[in-house]
């Protein structure tokens, strides 16, 4: 069974804080406003938000399945971590076994601040890496990140 991993830098002009408050924790409430062409609606259905919780973000046809469930596996507040698996829907069941994605914000010198995201995953029995998917999902997260750098951005008492 192949196994493989891809990881990506994206650079925001925003504290570290405010866009980890709002692409973390606060993502299911903050996606359909942001991105709703991708995003149709998200709720938490288990947990307060924090580790363990699982939340679920439905998409729009843009998408190419209609929905995921996360469970937050860590989340660190103090220093701007989590970790997310997805456990129902996306690829899960049809192309991948598990799938998983790292993401720390640090404060850049100067101000703003930087993402490192990791995203591992396994591939079901007989499914090959496909490098235009993983290139179309460094595109997506980047995109639907810089949705929530502008809308932080726009409205500056947002997630202080």
């Amino acid at each position: 069974m192949a196994s493989g991993s891809w990881t990506l830098e994206i650079e925001f002009s925003v504290h570290a804080s405010r866009i980890f408050k709002a692409a973390v924790l606060d993502w299911h409430s903050l996606a359909p406003k942001v991105v709703p062409e991708f995003v149709v609606s998200g709720v938490v259905l288990e947990g307060e938000g924090g580790a363990g919780s699982v939340r679920q973000l439905n998409f729009s046809p843009a998408i190419p399945f209609g929905y995921v469930k996360e469970r937050l596996d860590f989340v660190d507040v103090d220093k701007l971590e989590c970790k997310q698996t997805l456990v129902e829907g996306g690829h899960i069941g049809s192309k991948l076994e598990t799938a998983s994605t790292h993401f720390k914000f640090e404060p850049k010198a100067g101000g703003g601040s930087v993402l490192k995201v990791v995203s591992t995953y396994k591939f079901l029995p007989g499914v090959e890496d496909n490098d235009g998917e993983i290139v179309k999902s460094k595109e997506t997260l980047t995109g639907i990140l810089k949705a929530a750098e502008a809308y932080l951005l726009a409205n500056p008492s947002a997630y202080p």
